[in-house]
């Protein structure tokens, strides 16, 4: 990976993750989530919006969501999670349907591009819903799939939609280990992570076979 290319995302994340240990530092006591709570349905769009706009990006919205696990709690976190990706990957359609294969060049790298384009090619629907199971960022195969001429916009929505639960779920349920110490929190987790990686990487090898 060239780490100049990379080097604003790079940056970015970590500022976005000192930006989330500080506010974890300073509402221990849950003050300033009682504060974005207040702000009702205002305080939500914004949540949705931000992790819209973090997921056209390489940064990962996992990195994002353990704010949102905190404020709003698990099921309303992974909810307004998971909305905002939604809306990111429509953004990510719109973007690349209007700027094509040019933009997507330039943000991913060709192995990427090559993996979920023949997948996509061989399987149809089908195959870009394997692609998402992939070892490949969310992000990368929302632009690869968005430019492709014969993508319609549902087979792209609805891959997109499911792909995500797992890890949302399962970044929920880490959060919960890792503020209550409950260990089957952290086992369930692990586990479904663990399942969808060992699948991801069968696939991979089947792919490369």
């Amino acid at each position: 990976m060239n780490v100049y290319k990379y080097s604003g995302t790079i940056l970015l994340f970590l500022v976005l993750i000192i930006c989330v240990a500080t506010f974890f530092y300073f509402d221990r006591r849950d003050e300033i989530s009682y504060v974005i709570r207040a702000w009702g349905f205002r305080g939500i769009i914004i949540a949705i919006v931000l992790i819209g706009l973090i997921s056209t990006t390489p940064i990962p919205t996992e990195s994002l969501m353990v704010l949102y696990l905190k404020i709003y709690g698990l099921y309303l976190g992974i909810l307004y999670s998971w909305i905002g990706f939604i809306i990111g990957s429509l953004i990510i359609f719109i973007i690349a349907r209007g700027y094509g294969q040019a933009l997507v060049r330039k943000l991913i790298a060709a192995d990427q591009i090559n993996t979920v384009d023949s997948w996509v090619k061989r399987k149809g629907t089908m195959g870009l819903l394997i692609a998402r199971l992939l070892p490949v960022p969310a992000f990368a195969v929302n632009y690869i799939a968005g430019v492709m001429p014969s993508m319609k916009l549902w087979p792209y929505l609805w891959t997109a939609i499911i792909s995500m639960v797992p890890y949302y779920v399962s970044t929920g349920f880490i959060y919960l280990f890792a503020t209550r110490k409950a260990w089957q929190w952290l086992i369930l987790g692990s586990l479904i992570m663990i399942i969808f990686w060992s699948l991801s990487f069968a696939l991979n090898k089947t792919k490369t076979s």
